[in-house]
C-alpha cells in the first residue's frame, strides 16, 4: 500500500516540479537543484524499512523543504533534505523515537 502511495505522491511531486521549473525565472522559484534533492530523497523514503508515523513525518518534513525552495531559502532547504538523508541512512528503523 505504501508503494502505490509513494509512488502516487512521486508522480504528484514530479509533474508539480516540472511545471515550477519551467513556469519560474531563473532567479526565483522551485530550483533545479531542489527538484533533484527532492526526487532523491522521497526515492530514498520510498525504500526505506520505517514505520508507518516515520514516512508521515518525513513526508511533512519534505512538503516543508518544499515550501523553502519555492520561497527562494534553497540553502536551508537542501540542508533540510541532506537531514532527512543522514537520518534515513543512520538506521531510523532501529530508533523507538521519531527522527523528526
Amino acid at each position: 500500500m505504501w508503494r502505490k502511495f509513494l509512488g502516487c505522491c512521486a508522480a504528484a511531486a514530479t509533474i508539480w516540479l516540472t511545471s515550477a521549473t519551467s513556469s519560474m525565472p531563473a532567479g526565483g522559484g522551485f530550483t533545479r537543484g531542489c527538484a533533484a534533492r527532492d526526487m532523491q530523497i522521497m526515492m530514498l523514503i520510498e525504500t526505506s524499512v520505517i514505520s508507518q508515523q516515520e514516512r508521515i513525518d518525513a513526508v511533512r518534513t519534505i512538503m516543508h523543504a518544499r515550501i523553502m525552495c519555492y520561497e527562494g531559502y534553497v540553502v536551508d532547504a537542501l540542508a533540510l533534505y541532506d537531514t532527512i538523508a543522514q537520518r534515513a541512512s543512520s538506521g531510523w528503523a532501529l530508533s523507538e523515537q521519531s527522527p523528526w
